[in-house]
């Protein structure tokens, strides 16, 4: 019969993750009575990282999971440390992720791994590429933090489910008397508190420690009126264990290593070691000392681990509004786009007119047909991966990294260029036309209309009747937009309820509007949302201190724009769409990366926009 080293949970069923994500029933059934590889902390850069195997078994309650390590020096390493209780835990990676309302639905265990429960205090998905959305297909490293159970030649343990953890094993003992209880030691151990535990293991120290004590020197501590080894307390906690550094050796090895003539901490280590019969173990900034006799080991400087293993952190600039005006905007199948307006307002030629017997009829008057086309241009992104690094990076998938970074710096651009314009000089070979992608900001008066924010205006028509002395400026800037915002209004011609983009310093000025008894005067962003009388405020950090000279060579400051994006028309015809193109270069051991669209962008109704701007004095 085949004895397991150990088993244990490696997934378990409506469990929620603490992501908000919860792993569903047989989410893992297709594992069932495989067997795969067991690996220290998900680690996949060499063959010494494999410890031994896993035999994966389809519960109601998960996926459980009974492990062997492979007889060698890991093996047996890792065999300790979970015998021991210092690795206690159990964690899978899994890739074909199947998820539906955040409940993940189905996936495959390609490996279960090793982990510190120190680590992992509760469930949680690690996630790696797990895209959101129904039928979303990704890969994640997923724990549960349940504890594992070991496996003795002469014991079982049962499970919670009444049968034998160890699959082999199914029917109970026929030669177990009725009645008999088979708990183990290790069952009733487990059943301890620390404390007790503690207290546990002291005893059986001291007991084990007299096996290497000689029978005639017991024999001659007996005649002496007892054991000199065990006339000292196995509950006093005070006395002093050989094989740690105390607070007083550390504060010895500072002191000897500011003398000016040691010169360095790893001087003064080496001479501590060797004056107090200590060996230095590998080297002193990466391990520690070893104690000379029992060979125990101290950690002084125990090695870095990543806090979120896998890729690295992006710091980018704010990206949220991006993916609001890349929703939000209007896709056309058409690249080419051409809008007719025809202005028939106060035009008194085109009034019905009253008929008078016998006199002639009189022609309506002409009106004048406004009409403007927009051209696609094509935006990319280029890059290029060294072989040697793609090779050399295994702890994420480098190709994928760049191309995520690429794509996310692709909608950038073009939700900039959409909003407020490329920004490049003109002329420069570079630059995303406004012919082309037609930013909402610098548009036409005709299609967006700009307004100017008169704070003075509002001041003084706010301080005449005295409310200076209550409110501060805040409250003026934040009355004054609203009024702005609402008067221009009155010329918008966009459909439904527009949004607002702003920056976020322009946000707080408005949130932190006080009354006189210091309350706010706008609770949230709904409520400043219902005042200004726009569907949503979508903050901009990009919209920060953006400046444009009009043709009377003013200079005007943008604090937000008041647009439905529903409104604007971003078209591609097929194949103008994003698309990927990769290709080998041989000559330079390269591999090339090309993200690439052709599409245009414009205005499609007038005055269906406004943007708010502000008079910026110029310095004479």
């Amino acid at each position: 019969m085949k004895k397991f080293d150990f088993s244990g949970w490696a997934t378990r069923n409506n469990l929620k993750c603490s992501d908000g994500r919860t792993i569903l029933k047989d989410a893992f059934k297709d594992n069932d009575g495989q067997t795969v590889p067991l690996v220290w902390n998900h680690q996949h850069n060499g063959p010494f990282n494999v410890l031994g195997h896993a035999l994966l078994e389809n519960r109601a309650d998960g996926v459980y999971a009974y492990c062997t390590f492979n007889d060698t020096e890991q093996g047996r390493n890792a065999k300790l440390l979970v015998e021991h209780g210092d690795v206690s835990a159990l964690s899978i990676f899994a890739n074909q992720l199947r998820e539906r309302a955040s409940n993940v639905l189905h996936g495959a265990i390609r490996e279960v791994s090793l982990v510190l429960a120190g680590a992992n205090p509760g469930a949680f998905i690690d996630t790696v590429a797990l895209s959101h959305g129904d039928d979303a297909d990704g890969e994640a490293i997923i724990y549960t933090g349940e504890p594992i159970s070991l496996y003795h030649s002469d014991t079982k343990k049962e499970d919670e489910d009444g049968g034998s953890d160890n699959p082999d094993d199914k029917d109970k003992n026929p030669n177990k008397k009725d009645g008999e209880d088979d708990e183990t030691i290790e069952d009733v151990i487990k059943t301890f508190n620390k404390k007790q535990k503690d207290v546990f293991y002291a005893v059986v120290g001291e007991i084990m420690s007299q096996k290497d004590v000689p029978d005639d020197k017991k024999k001659e501590e007996e005649k002496k009126g007892g054991n000199e080894t065990m006339k000292h307390n196995v509950f006093d906690q005070k006395q002093a264990r050989t094989d740690i550094l105390s607070h007083a050796d550390g504060e010895a090895i500072i002191s000897l290593a500011k003398n000016n003539q040691v010169g360095s901490l790893q001087t003064a280590l080496q001479i501590y070691a060797d004056e107090n019969n200590l060996t230095l173990q590998h080297d002193a900034t990466s391990s520690g000392f070893v104690q000379t006799g029992d060979g125990n080991v101290t950690l002084l400087f125990p090695e870095y681990k990543d806090v979120r293993p896998g890729a690295p952190e992006l710091i980018t600039s704010d990206q949220g509004w991006i993916s609001v005006v890349m929703r939000k905007v209007h896709k056309s199948p058409i690249s080419r786009i051409r809008t007719g307006q025809v202005d028939i307002r106060n035009i008194d030629a085109l009034r019905a007119k009253g008929y008078e017997k016998g006199k002639e009829k009189k022609l309506t008057g002409n009106f004048k047909l406004v009409r403007r086309t927009t051209d696609p241009q094509t935006v990319y992104v280029k890059n290029a991966l060294h072989r040697d690094d793609i090779v050399d990076i295994t702890d994420l998938d480098y190709v994928q990294y760049l191309y995520n970074i690429d794509r996310m710096m692709l909608n950038e651009e073009l939700a900039t260029a959409i909003m407020l314009g490329d920004g490049r000089d003109e002329g420069d070979a570079d630059k995303i036309s406004p012919e082309h992608i037609r930013p909402i900001w610098l548009d036409d008066d005709l299609y967006t209309l700009h307004v100017d924010l008169d704070v003075e205006a509002a001041k003084k028509e706010l301080q005449g009747t005295n409310t200076g002395v209550s409110f501060g400026l805040n409250y003026i800037l934040a009355e004054a937009l609203i009024n702005t915002v609402l008067y221009a209004r009155e010329k918008y011609k966009g459909t439904g309820t527009p949004d607002f983009f702003c920056t976020p310093h322009m946000l707080n000025v408005m949130l932190l509007a006080r009354d006189m008894n210091g309350r706010r005067i706008y609770s949230s962003k709904a409520e400043l949302a219902s005042s200004l009388n726009v569907g949503e405020i979508v903050t901009a950090e990009q919209f920060e201190g953006k400046t444009r000279t009009t043709s009377e060579n003013k200079t005007k400051k943008l604090l937000g724009i008041i647009a439905n994006l529903a409104d604007y028309s971003l078209g591609a015809t097929k194949g103008g769409e994003v698309t990927h193109f990769t290709q080998f270069d041989i000559d330079f051991n390269q591999e090339k990366s090309l993200l690439e669209t052709r599409c245009s962008g414009a205005l499609t109704r007038v005055y269906s926009a406004i943007a708010i701007e502000e008079p910026v004095e110029e310095l004479g």
